[in-house]
């Protein structure tokens, strides 16, 4: 008699390949950031109170993120009870972000606020490493000081001689401004871990839950006026069709690919782009130190990302 064929052992399950994952979440991450480096021109082209700005932003984006929410939820369901938690959390810090930062703005002026709400690429990764366990590598740590001084000289914080109204309460709120980012960028890409397929749900959800909050703050501090002129509204508009909607849905879509201090350290291309847009469109000439600090974020931020080579693996004898 034939004996019988053996039983074939299946082959190992291959890992799916993510070598073209990562280079597209950064694609989605720094174009989030360009959105984000426009809100600067753009608040200052409307020319309106901060509190009404940050308040407006986030109400006017609703309108084109509720009908996404909406066609995403019919789509794919919708997402966990303890997701929609952690985004309305991530909204309030948002809101609170948007009107510490304009209000530290007002003490201690644009240059230096820039470089205190940027204390998120330190804040975000210590999150993540507390809660997650994620691991920071010693490249990001090196690079981290080398960051903050590039966004230091960007902002222009050696170029402007501006006296500081408030100096103690205007840092404050500008390290304030930077954790509650911080905290809104760890939300939002657990949320993004936790349902890939929800993408428009969380950035609606905190997005609504920052309109409630920067709105009740700014009333208590900078005042909400409303009667906006005809002639801002096409730059609010604008603020919040890209420095919401778009800024946070590719950073919503690639952050939670990313490993923290990778997404993090990307983020801090947002005030060099903001330099180079303001030179665009409002024809602001940066300083030569400012030029510097730009060339040592973009060096800094390659370096802390950069995959060292591997030897290859030498063939058997």
């Amino acid at each position: 008699m034939e004996a019988a064929p053996k039983p074939r052992t299946p082959a190992p399950a291959r890992a799916p390949e993510t070598s073209g994952t990562q280079p597209k979440a950064a694609a989605l991450i720094i174009g989030g950031a360009a959105c984000l480096s426009m809100s600067a021109v753009f608040v200052k082209l409307a020319d309106v109170n901060a509190g009404t700005a940050a308040f407006l932003r986030c109400a006017i984006a609703l309108l084109a993120l509720v009908p996404m929410f909406v066609y995403e939820t019919r789509r794919r369901g919708g997402m966990p009870a303890a997701l929609h938690r952690n985004a309305i959390l991530a909204g309030v810090f948002l809101g609170a972000d948007y009107v510490m930062w304009t209000l530290s703005i007002l003490d201690i002026g644009a240059a230096v606020s820039t470089v205190l709400i940027n204390v998120q690429v330190i804040v975000f990764p210590l999150l993540a490493r507390v809660w997650d366990g994620t691991r920071v590598t010693r490249r990001f740590l090196l690079a981290c000081p080398l960051m903050l001084v590039g966004i230091a000289l960007a902002g222009g914080v050696v170029d402007s001689g501006a006296q500081t109204v408030h100096p103690v309460r205007g840092a404050l709120l500008g390290i304030g401004a930077g954790s509650a980012y911080a905290v809104y960028l760890y939300l939002i890409r657990r949320c993004g871990q936790r349902s890939p397929r929800h993408v428009v749900t969380p950035v609606c959800v905190s997005t609504a839950a920052a309109t409630v909050s920067s709105g009740a703050i700014s009333l208590l501090t900078t005042g909400l006026p409303l009667a906006v002129p005809a002639a801002s509204w096409g730059w609010i508009v604008a603020l919040a069709l890209l420095g919401q909607v778009a800024a946070w849905l590719l950073i919503s879509k690639g952050g939670p690919l990313l490993p923290p201090n990778t997404a993090a350290a990307l983020l801090l291309l947002q005030p060099v782009m903001a330099i180079a847009f303001a030179l665009l469109i409002l024809h602001e000439t940066p300083t030569p130190t400012q030029l510097g600090g730009c060339a040592l974020v973009i060096a800094a931020v390659w370096t802390s990302n950069r995959t060292p080579r591997t030897k290859p693996a030498a063939r058997p004898a």
